[in-house]
Formats: C-alpha cells, sequence, structure tokens
C-alpha cells in the first residue's frame, strides 16, 4: 500500500518536471525573437541617425552659404544708408539755400500773399453763410482751397487766382445791392421738395410764395421757415414778390436771419393767452361775459332813449316806455294833491329804475375783480418759479420762464379786461343817469304843473 502511494507521488513529480521542461523551452524561444527584434530596431536606428546626419552636414553648408549672403546684403545697407545721409544733408544745405533765395526774390510780394491768404480766409466764411450762395454755390470753396495754397510756402498764386479773387469780392458787393428772381428747389412744410421761384433781397433774405426762407449752408439747400413771423411781414413779403417795378415796402434782416429767427421764436398772441394757464382762461371768460351783458345794455339804453325821446315829442302817454309809464300815474290820480303825487311819482321811477340799471353793478363788479384774478395768477405764477428754482437751482434760466410768463401774462390779461370794463360801465351808468335823470325831471314838471291847477 504504501509503495503505491510513493508511486503515484513519483508519477505527478515526473510529469510536473515535464511540464515546467516544456514551459521553459517555449520561453526560451520567445527571448531569442526579442533579442533579434532589437538587434535589427538598432540597426535601423543607426541606418536613420546617419541619414539624418548626412543630411544635416548638408544643410549646414546651406545655412552658412546664406549666412554670408545676409551678410553681404547687410553690408550693402550700410553703404547704401550712409550715401543716403550724406545726400540727406546736401539735399538740406541746398533746400535752405533755395528757401533764402525764394524769400529774397518774394520781397514785398510775401506781404500781398500773406493779405490774399487772409481775405480769402475771411471771405470763404462770409461767402458759406452769405444767402447770395443760394443762388451763386461755390465760392466758399474755391476761397477756402485759395487760402490754403496762400498758407502753403510750397505754392504761390497765379494772376488769374488773384483776378477771380477780386472778382468774387467784387460780386459779392455788387449781388448785395440788387432784388433778384432764380428758380430752385425749397424744401417745404412736410419736408417735401419742390421748384419755386425764389426772390432774393439782397444779401439779407430770401423768399417763396410770400414766405420767409432759411438757407443751410452745411446742406447748401433753402427751407421754408417752420415758423412765419407775424402777417405784417408776410403781407410785405408777397408784395415785394407780385411787383414788377417800382418801390415797395418790405422787411427785411440787416443781420442776415438773426433778428428774424427772434421774431419767429417770439410768441404770438394765441400762445401768450395759453401762457397764462387756467386763471387766463377765467380771466378771458370773465371779461366776455362783461363784454356781453355790456353790450345787452347798451342796447337796451339805446332802444329805451329813443322811446322816451319820442315820449317828450308827444303828450300821450304810452306803455312801451319809462316815461310814458311813469306819466300814466298822474292821469291815474287826478285828484290828489301835488305831494301824494309826488310820492306816485317817484315810486314809479324806482319802478323804473331797475330795468335801466340792471346787470350795470356786475359789470363794475368784474372790473374790480379782473385785476384781482390777474394777481392771482402772478401769485400763482411766482410760485411755481420759485419751486422751479428750489428743485433746479437758478443754472437755466428756461426753467424759470414758464412761471414768470404765466404771472405776467394773467396780470396783463387782468388789466386788459378791467381797462375797457371801466369805461363800459362808465359809458352805460352814464346814460342810465340820464335817462333817470329825465324821468326825475318830467316827473317835477307834472309835480309843479299839478301844484299850479291846485292853487
Amino acid at each position: 500500500m504504501k509503495l503505491m502511494k510513493q508511486f503515484t507521488r513519483s508519477a505527478a513529480l515526473v510529469a510536473t518536471l515535464a511540464l515546467s521542461h516544456s514551459a521553459l523551452a517555449a520561453d526560451a524561444m520567445d527571448l531569442d525573437a526579442l533579442l533579434k527584434t532589437l538587434e535589427q530596431g538598432k540597426v535601423a536606428q543607426s541606418a536613420e541617425n546617419k541619414e539624418r546626419e548626412q543630411a544635416f552636414m548638408a544643410r549646414e553648408n546651406e545655412q552658412l552659404q546664406m549666412l554670408r549672403q545676409a551678410e553681404q546684403t547687410r553690408n550693402a545697407k550700410l553703404q547704401e544708408s550712409e550715401q543716403l545721409e550724406t545726400r540727406f544733408e546736401e539735399n538740406e544745405v541746398k533746400l535752405a539755400q533755395l528757401s533764402d533765395t525764394l524769400q529774397n526774390r518774394m520781397g514785398t510780394l510775401k506781404e500781398l500773399f500773406g493779405v490774399l491768404q487772409q481775405e480769402a480766409g475771411e471771405s470763404a466764411n462770409k461767402f458759406a453763410t452769405s444767402v447770395i450762395s443760394a443762388q451763386l454755390p461755390g465760392r466758399d470753396e474755391f476761397m477756402e482751397e485759395m487760402a490754403q495754397k496762400m498758407g502753403s510756402s510750397s505754392k504761390l498764386a497765379s494772376i488769374e487766382d488773384i483776378e477771380k479773387v477780386w472778382f468774387e469780392l467784387q460780386r459779392e458787393m455788387t449781388e448785395q445791392g440788387k432784388v433778384t428772381r432764380f428758380n430752385t428747389e425749397v424744401i417745404v412744410a412736410g419736408g417735401a421738395k419742390e421748384n419755386k421761384e425764389v426772390l432774393r433781397v439782397g444779401a439779407f433774405n430770401l423768399i417763396a410764395d410770400g414766405k420767409y426762407l432759411e438757407y443751410n449752408n452745411v446742406t447748401d439747400t433753402l427751407s421754408e421757415l417752420t415758423r412765419q413771423p407775424v402777417d405784417r411781414y408776410t403781407a410785405s413779403a408777397e408784395d415785394l414778390q407780385q411787383a414788377t417795378d417800382g418801390f415797395v415796402q418790405f422787411a427785411l434782416d440787416p443781420t442776415g436771419g438773426s433778428i428774424l429767427g427772434l421774431l419767429v421764436q417770439a410768441p404770438g398772441t394765441e400762445e401768450r393767452v395759453h401762457q397764462g394757464g387756467t386763471v387766463g382762461y377765467v380771466i378771458l371768460a370773465v371779461g366776455a361775459l362783461a363784454l356781453l351783458i355790456a353790450i345787452e345794455r347798451f342796447i337796451s339804453l339805446l332802444i329805451i332813449g329813443s322811446k322816451i325821446r319820442r315820449q317828450l315829442k308827444d303828450d300821450v302817454a304810452r306803455d312801451d316806455n319809462p316815461l310814458g309809464r311813469v306819466m300814466k300815474v298822474k292821469d291815474q290820480y287826478p285828484h290828489v294833491a301835488h305831494d301824494t303825487l309826488e310820492l306816485k311819482l317817484s315810486e314809479a321811477i324806482l319802478r323804473e329804475m331797475p330795468k335801466i340799471t340792471r346787470n350795470l353793478t356786475l359789470i363794475k363788479i368784474i372790473s374790480v375783480v379782473a385785476p384781482l384774478l390777474g394777481l392771482l395768477g402772478t401769485v400763482t405764477g411766482m410760485i411755481n418759479t420759485f419751486q422751479a428754482i428750489t428743485l433746479f437751482g437758478t443754472g437755466d434760466p428756461k426753467l424759470m420762464a414758464g412761471g414768470i410768463s404765466q404771472a405776467l401774462v394773467t396780470t396783463v390779461l387782468g388789466l386788459v379786461v378791467a381797462i375797457p370794463t371801466v369805461f363800459l360801465y362808465t359809458l352805460l351808468n352814464t346814460r342810465s343817469k340820464n335817462l333817470l335823470l329825465i324821468l326825475q325831471e318830467q316827473s317835477a314838471g307834472l309835480i309843479a304843473e299839478r301844484s299850479e291847477k291846485g292853487a
């Protein structure tokens, strides 16, 4: 039994050794192959390195050749630079000599060209803003070029240039005294362009279709003023444009548009009324009420007065007028004493008085209230002004203009309503008193007549 176990172990050991020998044999074969592979790679790498070394040596010769060429180019450039520096110094000496020669030869012409440059520059600015350029464009460009040319020491003016400068100056002076017509495009309200006949009044104004025009020298265009001046100015423009000969009154702007611009910016009557605000509207409403009452009273008193004058010429009393109704009191009480009749007549006159003096007190009240309303608007406007000053300071006067305008406009409106209302009240009150005086006079006559009869 023991022998059997030992035999079995020996057999297993032999089998294991056989397997180990086979594995070692396989590993030995793989290492040989690896060694061969390494030897082959080493040989290939050595060959590649030799090729690279040969290529590098070849390029080294090329780099040396390029270096020699660069050094030759540098030396040539250095030599050329020295030559150019020498030439530059020689040219500077020649230029200085030529400049001295030019200055000596110019002599007094230098002053002439200086004056020519100054006049050309000033004329260019003047021509650019002149309304004559709307008819004769391009003059300022020539003058500007001439001024630049004269400012350069390398350019001189020719006789033709000097004569043209003189010609343009003379033409400007000549055109300032002419009233001429020409056709050109005008920008009307809305932005559309229309070809119109433009009338130019010297160097002052341009008009078309009775409207003043504005010349824009930047875009070289003519356009109607957005706001035209008051009617009396536009009417004179229409008269001038329609005239063919003779003399016509025309409102021109000698400043070339500055005064016209201020007139256009000035608010009209309607705008000033709107500046008064709510208080201004109330003043106007009260004034309109006073005017309506005054018209009604004037017509009524005129009718009553005419009826009373007719009654004065007639002995028969009528009911269509105050005097007739007062005279009828005598007929109604034919037998009363004169003192009783006097009381009856006084009563009749008192009954007629409200009809004659109706609403006159209201007119008087309005004449007193209107200035007070104007004062109210003044105080309100000043309050707004001080509020604007508190918020924004006094740096911009336009912020305070609204409150000051309201203050002044309401004061003016109050006075405009009060002054004529006082005159109307005085006129109507006097007329009514005259009518009442006629009634009292006739009443006194009736009492005297009754007194004489009683005596």
